[in-house]
């Protein structure tokens, strides 16, 4: 039995394009002659387009600025309902699917290195980030950045002959606009790789391409709605009526040093790598779960003290 990826995939682009419609609309002469006021002292200014480096299920063009580290806890639960949810797993909440703890450190503004590691393969993740572009107020209308991440499924030596087989990697470019106060927009062309295909004794490619896309709106100025989206171009899984696209469902909320999110996902895996690969949970068979992502800025630079009056 055969799937057909159209529908969600042309259901998911008329969502975007209708809240980037709506978005344009909310640009009003006003705004434009702000904009054309400030040029001057604002030409420069980058724009932030999202609170964190981090939604749902992908990560944004943000990044940490120098000096600072980003320690970030992402945490996925069981099954809300259906055989393995209800009242017998307090909806899910007695049990964990996949747990992430890792950090994202700024060499530069634009330079970020990160590591961390998932519960699902127990994954080590090492990953870079850089910043090619910055959307800023009166110039580069959207931001361009590249993540690189390798991962190694480093403690199932029985399921993989030799370490070169445990590896997999992610390679995306997310490009991202904030067309207003409100509404942010991503779209993430990803590539996938595992030196094993996942899931393991499958006849799944062992590369393949992806696409993301997610969108913020902000309900007020430290709150906001996210809603994120991925599609794998695989043969096999457009051909295997168990795997399903990851979708996710967040409320975030900013308070002070801290960035929280609440969701909701059919994804298992928090990895790029792993839920890309392998996702085959139903939203109509209740496999969809509780999650949340933490994530608390540190900053390490040296800052001047303010002259004592004498």
């Amino acid at each position: 039995m055969k799937i057909n990826f159209k529908t969600p995939i042309i259901t998911s682009a008329l969502l975007f394009a209708g809240i980037a419609a709506i978005a344009q609309q909310k640009m009003s002469a006003a705004d434009s002659m702000m904009n054309a006021m400030n040029k001057d002292s604002k030409s420069s200014e980058p724009v932030v387009i999202f609170k964190s480096t981090r939604l749902v299920l992908s990560q944004t063009t943000q990044t940490v600025h120098a000096g600072n580290l980003n320690f970030q806890v992402i945490h996925r639960f069981g099954d809300i309902a259906g055989a393995n949810g209800g009242g017998q797993t307090a909806f899910g909440i007695d049990r964990v699917n996949d747990v992430y703890i890792g950090f994202e450190y700024g060499l530069s503004d634009n330079l970020n290195i990160s590591a961390g590691r998932s519960t699902i393969g127990q994954l080590a993740q090492l990953g870079l980030k850089y910043a090619v572009m910055h959307q800023t107020t009166d110039g580069s209308p959207f931001a361009i950045t590249l993540l690189g991440e390798a991962g190694a499924r480093a403690y199932q030596g029985n399921l993989y002959s030799t370490f070169s087989s445990r590896l997999g990697y992610v390679l995306q470019a997310p490009i991202a606009r904030k067309f207003n106060d409100v509404i942010s927009l991503q779209i993430i062309p990803s590539f996938v790789a595992n030196n094993v295909a996942q899931p393991i004794g499958s006849a799944s490619e062992t590369s393949f391409f992806a696409l993301q896309g997610a969108a913020r709106i902000a309900l007020s100025r430290h709150t906001g709605f996210i809603i994120d989206y991925a599609h794998p171009f695989s043969t096999f899984r457009q051909n295997n009526f168990n795997f399903q696209d990851p979708l996710g469902f967040g409320f975030e909320a900013e308070t002070g040093g801290h960035v929280f999110t609440l969701n909701i996902t059919n994804a298992n895996s928090i990895s790029e790598i792993n839920y890309l690969s392998n996702t085959q949970q139903r939203w109509s068979r209740g496999q969809y779960r509780i999650g949340f992502t933490i994530s608390r800025m540190f900053d390490f630079r040296k800052h001047k003290e303010a002259p004592k009056d004498k």
